[in-house]
């Protein structure tokens, strides 16, 4: 008897972020093949669109082509300059909607056929708000996707309505000290950068506005191939680790990043938690120590970011603290870690 074939528990993107990089990166004449083979990714990967590549490949594409260029929101930038229609059947299914509201639905059931690791919900109370959560892979290592994303649904909202619609407020999870003007316009409301969400709201009177290319019949019969997409590309949720990281990073700030209440938070006994991550063999302290230097290595990239500041981001009460944890971390003070991570991205430009 044949054996039924296990759906993979990597997620994929249908990559078109990443094409678009690339499309940037030779254009800028990077050299974009060493890019590419550190994403572990290929030319063949790329240059086909028929081929899907895995949501973290991705990410760290994105990420090698901003500091190569170097553009810190080569998200924001590609997201302004795709054609929307490259979503492919997922934009289609949305256009042809009635409303926004029912647009909006339509993105939060379908987005995983475009990206496996993109979750959206859609909550209509009394305002609308769009959440993304990442599934199966960490959002701590990404920006220029989750931008990317966002920007892309502040676009669609404007394009759909014929209106040029903004939201109330942006959440994101990731922290940013400065938008320059020209790139804070784009979101067309205040960004709230390293909050615990990451989210768009718009008014709730929003959902009712009518899509200027609505078709109900198109939209039934698109809404069809959707539901059958979706039904051959189920995904397993990601490993524990991911979703520790995950549920860790909003709430090291606040000092409640302890293993009870991420335990609570996914749903779990404590002692549960201990023995699933067991069985991918880490720990909880291991999680949340390797966390939180690669958010030290990322927080002291800002030269703006006082260090009392990151110590506090970072979920320490005290500065000496911090000093005692990168020095057992690196062997070097959070001021010699700073020096290093600014020399990196010096040479990366």
């Amino acid at each position: 008897m044949r054996k039924r074939p296990q759906f993979s528990s990597l997620p994929t993107a249908s990559g078109g972020i990443a094409r678009a990089a690339y499309a940037r990166a030779l254009k800028a004449r990077l050299k974009v093949g060493p890019l590419l083979k550190s994403s572990d990714l290929t030319t063949h990967q790329i240059k086909n669109s028929h081929f899907r590549i895995p949501c973290n490949n991705q990410i760290r594409f994105l990420n090698l082509v901003a500091d190569e260029l170097p553009d810190p929101f080569l998200g924001i930038r590609l997201a302004e300059g795709i054609d929307l229609r490259e979503m492919g059947l997922l934009y289609y299914v949305i256009a042809s909607s009635e409303t926004l509201g029912d647009a909006l639905t339509r993105l939060a059931r379908y987005s995983g056929i475009n990206n496996e690791a993109l979750r959206i919900t859609c909550r209509e109370q009394k305002d609308v708000t769009v959440r993304f959560e990442y599934v199966g892979v960490a959002r701590l290592s990404d920006r220029q996707q989750i931008e990317f994303f966002v920007v892309t649904l502040v676009r669609i909202c404007s394009q759909l309505t014929g209106r040029s619609l903004s939201p109330t407020g942006v959440k994101l999870a990731h922290r940013r000290t400065k938008l320059p003007a020209g790139i804070s316009k784009v979101f067309k409301c205040n960004v709230a950068f390293g909050s615990n969400v990451d989210e768009v709201v718009y008014p709730g009177l929003a959902k009712s506005i009518p899509t200027v290319n609505a078709d109900p019949y198109l939209n039934s019969l698109l809404v069809r191939y959707c539901e059958e997409a979706l039904s051959n590309r189920r995904v397993r949720s990601g490993a524990w680790r991911l979703r520790v990281e995950n549920a860790i990073v909003p709430l090291l700030p606040h000092g409640q990043a302890t293993k009870k209440e991420i335990a609570a938070r996914l749903g779990v006994s404590g002692r549960t938690l201990t023995r699933l991550l067991a069985s991918e063999g880490c720990t909880f302290s291991e999680i949340i120590d390797a966390l939180r230097l690669d958010l030290a290595k990322t927080y002291l990239q800002e030269q703006n970011l006082p260090m009392s500041e990151v110590a506090w981001l970072l979920g320490y009460k005290e500065n000496s603290a911090f000093d005692h944890a990168c020095k057992r971390w690196t062997g070097k003070t959070p001021k010699q870690l700073r020096s290093t991570e600014v020399e990196i991205l010096t040479d990366a430009a």
